[in-house]
């Protein structure tokens, strides 16, 4: 077996959803959960069929973003796993719907930051380990880091 850290492409630091399911039918579950909770929502969504045909299956509302989808599910290539990009909308507003497809196995990450995935190859395939999520702590927040945090989530319309 053999581990390798794959980068997901994400040039404009867009948000992703990575995770795993278990079904063909992923993509048009995932499809119909996004754009039943965010009207208007613009996404791609990539995923990698593990039997049968084994292709990558995708759909979506916005063809630059499906087809970024497409490159980061065939550079992953682990079976079974599904990404989602999206633009002009939060992880935070969709993932509750998408934790509710019977599909879904798991929500490996959501995220804008640089995202590696660590990824184990056997003779068998690809599956997905983990992931290494932004960056590593560079302190604790001081007072100021505290009222940066609670005046950004009320910006964002998150708190009152």
């Amino acid at each position: 077996m053999e581990l390798k850290s794959i980068q997901i492409e994400n040039p404009d630091a867009l948000n992703l959803i990575l995770g795993q399911s278990h079904f063909i039918k992923t993509v048009e579950d995932i499809h119909e959960a996004l754009v039943n909770t965010v009207p208007g929502i613009q996404f791609g969504v990539a995923f990698c069929e593990a039997s049968g045909h084994t292709l990558i299956r995708h759909s979506g509302t916005n063809e630059d973003l499906e087809q970024l989808a497409i490159r980061n599910a065939l550079a992953i290539g682990a079976g079974h796993s599904f990404i989602v990009f999206l633009k002009d909308a939060f992880p935070i507003n969709v993932l509750h719907a998408m934790k509710r497809v019977p599909e879904i196995c798991s929500i490996f990450c959501a995220t804008a930051n640089p995202v590696q995935v660590i990824v184990a190859e056997s003779e068998q395939g690809r599956g997905i380990l983990g992931v290494i999520d932004g960056s590593a702590p560079a302190g604790i927040e001081d007072d100021a880091g505290i009222a940066w945090r609670k005046d950004l989530l009320r910006k964002f319309g998150y708190k009152a």
